[in-house]
């Protein structure tokens, strides 16, 4: 059995990856800050729920041990969980205003890996999926053919950037574990206030793709549901 755990899955692209996934025989952690929420999303799934803030050292660590006392391992971590930010012009953006975004979007990532690494090792074939953006992508942003290139999303997109690296340098530093970094599209979630022209089941396409790899799989790359994209 594949034991699986996604940041932010009570809702949106990780609430559709988890229900894929179980769909295909994985055992699903859904990590969520919100209690509630999270055990409420996974009761209708039929998922298991930990709790999981992934702005927070102590709720990371706390979920591993969980995770280690009930499984033993972790085969597969996405890292799904995400913010969007207020879309600020460049001369209202703050220091503070980017803390807030990366805590999540970047920090967030590196919370989690370290503290599910020790569960990842204990796994035949280790997989981790970190979810990104086109936004993220310079070869993307500077495409005129591409709708993200008419975007100047400061925070979100520079966050998005810093995951593609460390995606790399991750895959570089580990090179046990199958890291990749995917870009869901332009999805219809509560991110983008459900404006997206993708439904979630195609946004999740990349994401599926990338958790069911084995150990001969890619690692280091950066893909969206049509193939390669460009860092």
């Amino acid at each position: 059995m594949t034991i699986t755990l996604i940041t932010g899955g009570n809702k949106g692209l990780g609430y559709e990856a988890a229900r894929r996934l179980i769909e295909l025989g994985h055992t699903v952690y859904i990590g969520a800050r919100d209690v509630e929420r999270g055990r409420s999303a996974a009761e209708s799934l039929g998922a298991q729920f930990v709790q999981l803030d992934v702005s927070d050292d102590g709720s990371a660590a706390a979920a591993a041990a969980e995770v280690e006392q009930r499984e033993g391992r972790l085969d597969v971590l996405i890292n799904n969980a995400g913010v969007a930010d207020a879309m600020l012009p460049p001369e209202d953006v703050t220091a503070s205003a980017m803390q807030a975004v990366y805590d999540v979007n970047v920090f967030g990532i590196v919370r989690t890996t370290h503290a599910f690494l020790p569960l990842l090792r204990a796994a035949p074939s280790p997989v981790i999926v970190n979810v990104s953006s086109g936004l993220g992508s310079f070869g993307v942003v500077t495409n005129p053919d591409r709708f993200e290139s008419s975007f100047a999303t400061v925070v979100y997109g520079s966050s998005k950037s810093a995951v593609g690296m460390l995606t790399l340098q991750y895959a570089k530093a580990l090179p046990d574990i199958r890291i990749n970094v995917v870009d869901p599209g332009y999805t219809a979630t509560d991110i983008n206030g459900n404006s997206g022209h993708q439904t979630v089941t195609e946004g999740t396409d990349a994401i599926i793709r990338l958790a069911t790899i084995g150990p001969d799989g890619p690692t280091g790359t950066f893909s969206d549901r049509h193939g390669p994209l460009p860092w």
